[in-house]
């Protein structure tokens, strides 16, 4: 199976810190591949990497076989890599609806008009519903984005992201915050969108109970350095991942 995205000895340094060192990366269609490691290891860097918040020292990131290492952030989405962050960005004073809808319109590159009522974009209306309805926000479409729970945030700018039509998700510790009775419901969400099949997901996150049960592959970073890529199990039973990382936590399945 192809690969839709890889990285060649991708690196970056900060002064005499090397954050993420000659890590060779990739990604087959419709794979669901998570990123670990302790903190401090380089996962969010390596995907700053990967979005173009960050320039690399040296190495490249390829994009179904194109070099786009020197690409911007705005056109890396356009290409297909949609991105999520560990602190929720979404407008706090429009309402659930609105903020979809804003990206929706964003996507099919629909301005916004002054005299032009929003219903008269009949299409964009109804696929914000549609989002909304995928991530389980269907009943809060007319509350304000500013109060919802994190949890029903985090799932608002899943939808967000979703809007954008990419191919590629990359989540950044989507449960970060949350406590413990809204992680099933953003779980639920995640495994929606990759049971329907179109989407490659690429996640980074510390609970390994949701790793085991949600990903095909996982690469496990170390001090900026690739130490392991296998299956789950494979990862679980690596002895070098035990000892630099999961400890003997591996058998409580989580980090």
């Amino acid at each position: 199976m192809a690969n839709i995205l890889e990285t060649k000895q991708l690196t970056i340094q900060f002064g005499g810190h090397l954050a993420v060192n000659e890590v060779d990366f990739c990604v087959a269609e419709k794979e669901f591949k998570s990123i670990i490691g302790p903190n401090g290891a380089g996962k969010t860097t390596f995907f700053n990497l990967l979005s173009g918040q960050l320039t690399p020292t040296k190495g490249s990131i390829h994009l179904k076989g194109e070099d786009i290492t020197s690409m911007p952030p705005p056109m890396r989405t356009r290409k297909g890599i949609g991105r999520s962050f560990q602190i929720t960005n979404v407008f706090p004073n429009l309402t659930v609806l609105e903020n979809v809808r804003l990206a929706v319109q964003s996507q099919m590159a629909i301005r916004y008009q002054m005299l032009s009522h929003f219903k008269k974009y009949k299409k964009v209306t109804e696929k914000s519903y549609e989002l909304l309805k995928q991530v389980l926000l269907e009943d809060k479409a007319n509350a304000l984005a500013t109060n919802l729970a994190h949890g029903e945030k985090r799932k608002l700018e899943i939808a967000m992201l979703l809007a954008l039509e990419t191919e590629i998700l990359l989540l950044d510790e989507p449960t970060a915050g949350m406590s413990l009775e809204e992680v099933p419901a953003i779980l639920k969400v995640i495994r929606n969108i990759k049971e329907e099949g179109k989407k490659n997901i690429i996640l980074i996150e510390h609970k390994m109970d949701m790793i085991l049960d949600l990903s095909d592959s996982v690469t496990v970073l170390f001090n900026g350095t690739l130490l392991a890529d296998g299956t789950p199990k494979e990862i679980m039973e690596n002895e070098t991942v035990q000892t630099a990382y999961l400890g003997g936590m591996h058998n409580g399945h989580s980090a």
